[in-house]
């Protein structure tokens, strides 16, 4: 039986070139005795080799007899094992052994993605180098460098280490202090984040990342203590780029103990809660819920929709929030009046704002509404009036007197006119990718892509291909298909998938189906489940819309462009897409496509595989698009 261990062997240069290799494979059987045949012939095939190379190393610097190599090291929280680790006196050198000629991009790529994970997420690999090398096993000598990863054969290897080993210390990262569970904390994904706040009121602490959202979630509870001492009202803002963690706050929220004493029994005697977290993104609701389903009451205990919320709550005979704190997430997308009238929610038409706002003045004592604004992905017909609205809200409150506003600085323009105080908070803007593995500028980047600047873009592109995130263009679906099956063939708990605007009229053409939002796609299990569910979105058989996807993530996507998005003589063209309605009153058709696209291009937490379709009309995008430093993805 397998121990505890999460690694296959571990020990020094000099034990592991001592050791029988038949003795450490079935070290490594019996530590992973589910491995198919094929991963047992690569163990035989690859330890003596790798034995010998280590044995030169030992030739060649006796200083390497206290070097440490680790065999099938099974990343903590994860399930992906790179095959090789060495600890050096001068680096941590991560290699992926493959056995061929010639190294495809998802290779390279997950090689790379070892490598940054250890920077990112492993306590003792931030402050020293880390190197990724790949060896194809019938390759000779070194290949070259291709994307931060060093691609050699195993007749190098041992010249490698001793180049890659740079002595920047007097001693190498001990085994056990590297091999410990606790130093590795990677961040995890939105769905893995609220299951952990709902069994336990805690996130893991995640190393280098773990600043990134607590000075807003600090920043929050004291505005929430505040209001409940002095019996006030407070609107409270945040705003972040996609993937800085704006659910993840409030998540933080409504799950922190801190808040448990906070809030006022009522007379009925029916149980209160201390918050709620409500989402006007009905697909994330979905997936969510469809994750925390074996709580109970289908999830709904954990999160729950805005517009459920809306009919439960709004009108004079309808019961009083029993929570304190309101967290509305994705609260750009609030409804205006005119949406709420026209789906007949209500009785008495107000936009979402002013809503949540009559819901607060009716809560006993003290209420703190927590809006998460995510900048620039207003999508849906009826969502283009923004922060507005929520000025309009609280200046019409019964008593505004009562109210206060709480927002980053760069907001307080918008409420110049407003009868309520404005308290700027510089920790409410979050202004930090997290979601990409701490990569910087994917929002930059896309957002230089939709103005057109390609020179910026390409700025942006280099740096964030050296941090190890890949964006490449196809025109084949096929080949980004094979890309992502072959990237991710060893990490069994990945999630990736088709994504393509709803407005685009040809890409079934090319055998990209796609849903027809809301009815068709089982949001739930296409982001939750794994390979052996027949809706994965590992299948790659059906595309997820940007109304699917808003405000969820996948590991990567195969983002299809599509007719409603085109580059011609210079600037882009929404005319080959479906029209919006005429009783849909869009003020902006331009800056909705844009923003479906921002959207589409910022899910992927490694990158994105572009498919354009091989049409004419599309060459212009294509060419575009690798101007900004898109890669070509080649076989």
């Amino acid at each position: 039986m397998p121990d505890e261990a999460h690694y296959g062997w571990s020990s020094s240069f000099p034990v592991f070139v001592a050791t029988p290799s038949g003795a450490i494979r079935k070290r490594l059987e019996l530590q992973y005795p589910y491995a198919e045949e094929a991963q047992r012939r690569a163990w035989q095939a690859t330890v003596p080799p790798l034995q010998a190379e280590v044995g030169e190393v030992l030739t060649a610097d006796a200083g390497a007899n206290e070097y440490t190599a680790i065999l099938e090291y099974t990343l903590p929280l994860d399930d992906r094992r790179p095959d090789v680790v060495l600890l050096l006196a001068g680096a941590v050198v991560v290699i992926e052994l493959k056995g061929k000629d010639v190294p495809d991009p998802a290779d390279l790529d997950q090689a790379a993605g070892y490598r940054r994970d250890l920077l990112c997420y492993h306590r003792d690999c931030a402050e020293r180098p880390v190197y990724a090398v790949l060896v194809p096993s019938r390759a000779r000598g070194y290949v070259g460098e291709f994307g931060g990863v060093h691609v050699a054969g195993p007749d190098y290897l041992d010249k490698l280490i001793a180049r890659l080993d740079k002595r920047l210390a007097d001693k190498p990262l001990a085994a056990a202090q590297f091999l410990e569970p606790e130093a590795y904390r990677p961040l995890p994904t939105l769905v893995q984040a609220a299951r952990e706040l709902f069994q336990s009121k805690k996130l893991r602490h995640i190393w280098q990342a773990a600043a990134d959202t607590d000075p807003a979630v600090n920043c929050i509870e004291d505005v929430i203590r505040e209001a409940a001492t002095t019996k006030t009202r407070r609107l409270v803002l945040v705003t972040g780029v996609p993937g800085a963690g704006k659910t993840l706050v409030g998540l933080r929220l409504v799950h922190s103990s801190n808040l448990d004493n906070l809030a006022i029994a009522r007379s009925d005697g029916v149980p209160i809660a201390p918050a709620v977290f409500l989402s006007g993104n009905g697909p994330l609701v979905s997936v969510l819920q469809y994750q925390m389903r074996s709580s109970g009451g289908a999830g709904q205990t954990f999160v729950r929709g805005v517009k459920d919320y809306v009919k439960r709550h709004e009108g004079a005979n309808k019961p009083v929030p029993r929570e304190h704190v309101l967290v509305f997430d994705e609260a750009q997308r609030a409804w205006d009046a005119d949406r709420v009238a026209s789906k007949g929610h209500v009785a008495q038409p107000r936009s979402e704002p002013e809503l949540f706002v009559s819901f607060a003045e009716r809560i006993p004592d003290w209420c703190v509404v927590v809006a998460l604004v995510g900048t620039g992905q207003e999508i849906h017909v009826g969502e283009e009036g923004g922060l507005g609205l929520w000025q309009l809200a609280v200046d019409g409150a019964k008593e505004p007197t009562r109210w206060q506003v709480h927002g980053p600085a760069a907001l307080q323009s918008h409420f110049g006119g407003s009868v309520v105080a404005y308290n700027a908070e510089p920790p409410l803007a979050l202004d930090r990718e997290i979601r990409f593995h701490l990569a910087k500028d994917v929002h930059a980047l896309v957002q230089a892509v939709l103005d057109g600047r390609e020179w910026a873009a390409q700025r942006y592109a280099k740096v964030l291909h050296e941090q190890s995130f890949r964006l490449y263009v196809t025109r084949d679906p096929d080949l980004g298909r094979a890309y992502l099956r072959n990237r991710y063939r060893e990490a069994p708990d990945s999630r990736y998938g088709l994504l393509a605007s709803s407005r685009d009229k040809i890409l079934g053409m090319y055998g990209i189906a796609r849903s027809a939002w809301p009815k068709t796609l089982a949001v739930g299990p296409w982001f939750c489940e794994g390979p052996g569910n027949a809706v994965s979105c590992t299948h790659l058989d059906v595309a997820a819309t940007e109304f699917d996807a808003q405000g969820l993530e996948l590991d990567n996507a195969l983002v299809c462009w599509g007719t409603d998005f085109i580059r011609r003589d210079q600037a882009w063209d929404t005319s080959g897409g479906r029209n919006y309605s005429k009783r849909s009153n869009v003020r902006n058709p331009l800056q909705l496509r844009k923003n479906c696209y921002r959207v589409l291009l910022t899910r992927g937490r490694d990158g994105a595989v572009v498919f354009v379709p091989p049409h004419a009309d599309f060459d212009e995008t294509a060419a575009y698009l690798l101007a900004c430093g898109f890669e070509k993805l080649s076989r």
